[in-house]
């Protein structure tokens, strides 16, 4: 019997998913809830809002997530950071989400000043000493909660080597991790070697490539430096002399965010994590680039004064 011919088969649907951060004034808060408003009738299989370092943005994250789930069909994911945090604290960040029926973590160590890589960090006496004790701490409270960690396709600057980098990571999933999200990055190559390499280290959880559209060049290269992805000289020079011409520059932006989604795409990625920076029209425009198309109905806001902020 031959095999099905593969032209005859429907190509694999695009999934995407959003990144917001909780905002902390009102002119912020409305511009988020424009953003949501925008992007929620694509349709993303979860949008995941951060949490500051030490629970600094902890009220303002909960309470995004509040409304993301009574006003919205959106399926939310919770941040979750230990850094700078006691036990009990994170514990009982970990019992509200799930009280409030938050049912996927994004579980982080989270940033300090002049911090070590996790496998390097002593044990602390308060708190989870790395994003590996957290999702075991996790794990005794929920079980059954999804949990994505972080992957970097560049290595964390400050882990010894690639792959004690990608034993860390196994050793996250080991944990219980469900779903990789990576740190964003510029050329698909460097995503597809990233997987090679996850591949033969034996992991087999998906791993999401993160994408961050360009809508500041200075701003993505201060996130760059701080997290060990690489600014290739072509994109330099694809955004030299747009400083001061916002349209032609969100032109390039699109433009440039699409090719890397689309060479992933030729090479069987379909999944895709946008950080949207809390501006839906760039993100918004690459998603339909790709095929995945607002439709009435779908995940969209319960209210059309979603934008409104309260």
């Amino acid at each position: 019997m031959k095999p099905p011919n593969s032209s005859h088969l429907p190509p694999p649907r695009t999934s995407v998913s959003f990144e917001f951060f909780p905002p902390h004034t009102q002119e912020m808060e409305a511009t988020l809830w424009a953003a949501i408003e925008r992007l929620a009738p694509i349709g993303p299989s979860f949008v995941s809002v951060t949490y500051g370092a030490g629970g600094s943005t902890r009220e303002r994250t909960h309470a995004t997530l509040e409304r993301l789930m009574s006003e919205t069909t959106l399926r939310a994911a919770a941040h979750l950071t230990c850094v700078d945090a006691s036990r009990a604290d994170v514990d009982q960040v970990v019992e509200r989400y799930r009280d409030a029926g938050v049912r996927h973590i994004v579980a982080l160590r989270g940033d300090t000043p002049q911090q070590a890589h996790p496998t390097l960090q002593p044990q602390s006496a308060t708190g989870y000493r790395d994003a590996l004790a957290l999702i075991e701490g996790i794990r005794r409270i929920d079980p059954d909660m999804e949990l994505s960690v972080a992957a970097y396709p560049e290595v964390h600057p400050r882990a010894a080597s690639a792959r004690a980098d990608l034993d860390w990571l196994k050793r996250k999933i080991d944990a219980g991790a469900t779903r990789a999200i990576t740190q964003f990055f510029f050329e698909a190559d460097t995503f597809l070697r990233f997987l090679d390499r996850a591949a033969a280290a034996g992991i087999t959880i998906p791993i999401v490539p993160g994408i961050l559209p360009v809508t500041n060049f200075a701003t993505v290269e201060r996130f760059a430096q701080s997290c060990g992805a690489r600014v290739p000289p072509w994109l330099a020079e694809t955004f030299g002399g747009l400083d001061d011409d916002p349209k032609t520059r969100q032109l390039v932006a699109a433009s440039t965010a699409i090719d890397l989604c689309r060479a992933l795409q030729r090479s069987g990625v379909n999944d895709f994590h946008f950080y949207t920076l809390n501006r839906a029209e760039l993100t918004r425009s690459i998603c339909h680039m790709l095929g995945v198309r607002a439709s009435t109905g779908r995940a969209a806001p319960e209210s059309s004064d979603v934008a409104v902020a309260r």
